[in-house]
């Protein structure tokens, strides 16, 4: 893992944690447009603060699918046309993914929900026709369920409300079998020209090339005109237009040469940098330059004042208004059906033994909650605040006198190490199974591009 240039990435953390000035531009930040295609009745898309569009039910809860994926003994999830998640119950891990053998009994067996439970299907009516790539496919228990592109469609019994994203991610760094087979949301293509792409990363949704290339912008650019030639261009490849290509929404052409155009974004020229390191996809290593900027069709919002982006000895990560790095713990249990365990509204049992040998009183010492102040609030879907029973880790009850009100991310509790002393420490990173990928703690990386996780 490499080290940045200290004083670029000093620019890049001075520009994003702007305070009150970073949160202004996030929330009047356009939106991701997307391709207008034929939908079901009772769908629709909107619009989600981390993920860009995503299509919904019509009461708005987002729509996942579970990809097919090989895990390390087996696999799970569901193939084109074949629906897996039915309403059986499993108590027994399968030993996909764990060093031990299937059979065990799962921690709070008894109060375990079913695949169905957590992930109800959408179901379509009998007799549906497809709609485009909308097709109706059976479903183990009998029923017709809505397919978007041949795979079973779900929603997340986590989401409370339009917009909310907390069943699963498009980032790529949480898929894989370090970290079982979990759920995708699922949206429209992006309007994007031939020959361009959006990738889901930390900082938002990056636009890059076909071959995975990121585009930059410059400062230094008037509206619809480059001023990057000789020595500029020979760092800063302009990003060429076909002679076809023709301006249309947010997207223009303009003539940088006789018979060379180039493709604008919002007005901006766009660009690709000649020096990022071979073979780094979805970099952002640009943007440590000077007045360059990657480019998003929509960023990551930030939470609020209180926390700030700390430079670590391979990237950025978040980190609480003291500079202590902020840790997001992952779980994704090894039954077949490879539910969520990360979650206050579900099992603490695996949190409470990586981190506290099974108190919840010495996790709160190892890996204690980022509490929120009275007034705390958030501007965004993303972030919250939320009260947790102290005593159990769970979702505290209405008017418990001993609640803590704590940040949440992603409707999950964020925390901060004891292992941490000073402010860009990362030291809690990777704490447990696979890396944290499985079952830990993993720091919440704003410059995930150091690790490839963009890829």
């Amino acid at each position: 893992m490499r080290h940045l240039r200290k004083a670029s990435v000093l620019t890049l953390a001075a520009a994003l944690v702007a305070g009150a000035a970073f949160a202004q531009t996030q929330k009047s930040a356009p939106k991701e447009q997307y391709q207008r295609a034929p939908m079901p009745a009772g769908i629709q898309v909107v619009q989600t603060d981390e993920e860009g569009p995503l299509f919904a039910t019509a009461d708005g809860k987002t729509l996942y699918q579970w990809p097919f994926i090989q895990l390390r003994n087996g696999d799970a999830g569901d193939q084109k046309g074949k629906p897996t998640c039915t309403d059986a119950l499993f108590k027994e891990n399968a030993g996909l993914m764990s060093p031990y053998p299937g059979g065990f009994i799962m921690p709070d067996a008894d109060t375990r929900l079913s695949c169905v439970q957590l992930w109800p299907p959408v179901w379509a009516p009998d007799g549906a026709a497809n709609v485009g790539k909308w097709t109706a496919v059976k479903h183990p228990g009998g029923k017709m369920q809505w397919a978007y592109d041949g795979y079973p469609m779900y929603t997340s019994l986590l989401d409370k409300k339009p917009g909310d994203v907390n069943g699963g991610t498009r980032r790529r760094a949480n898929r894989g079998n370090a970290s079982g087979a979990q759920r995708e949301p699922v949206g429209p293509p992006a309007l994007v020209p031939p020959g361009f792409i959006v990738i889901q990363v930390a900082t938002g949704r990056l636009l890059a090339t076909a071959d995975r290339q990121s585009v930059y912008s410059w400062d230094r650019d008037a509206l619809n005109k480059s001023n990057c030639f000789d020595r500029c261009a020979d760092e800063w490849t302009p990003v060429t237009a076909p002679e076809f290509a023709e301006a249309q929404g947010e997207w223009g052409v303009i003539q940088r040469s006789p018979g060379v155009r180039q493709w604008t974004f919002r007005g901006k020229p766009l660009y690709t940098y000649a020096l990022s390191p071979e073979g780094r996809n979805a970099s952002l290593q640009g943007s440590d330059v000077p007045g360059w900027h990657n480019v998003y069709t929509q960023p990551t919002p930030f939470p609020s004042r209180d926390f700030t982006l700390q430079d670590a000895a391979s990237g950025q990560v978040l980190a609480d208004k003291n500079g202590k790095t902020i840790y997001v713990y992952n779980c994704n249990d090894d039954a077949w059906d490879q539910q969520a365990c990360n979650h206050p509204d579900l099992t603490q049992a695996y949190r409470l033994a990586i981190c506290g040998a099974g108190s919840q009183e010495k996790c709160m010492q190892t890996f204690p909650y980022v509490l929120a102040s009275r007034d705390a609030k958030s501007d965004n879907s993303a972030w919250s605040v939320m009260a947790i029973d102290p005593k159990t880790g769970r979702r505290a009850e209405t008017g418990q006198a001993d609640a803590l009100r704590v940040w949440a991310w992603r409707d999950r509790p964020v925390y901060t190490s004891y292992l941490d002393k000073e402010p860009g420490d990362i030291n809690g990173d990777s704490w447990g199974e696979f890396q944290g990928q499985r079952n830990g703690f993993k720091a919440i990386w704003y410059r995930d591009d150091y690790f490839n996780n963009a890829s």
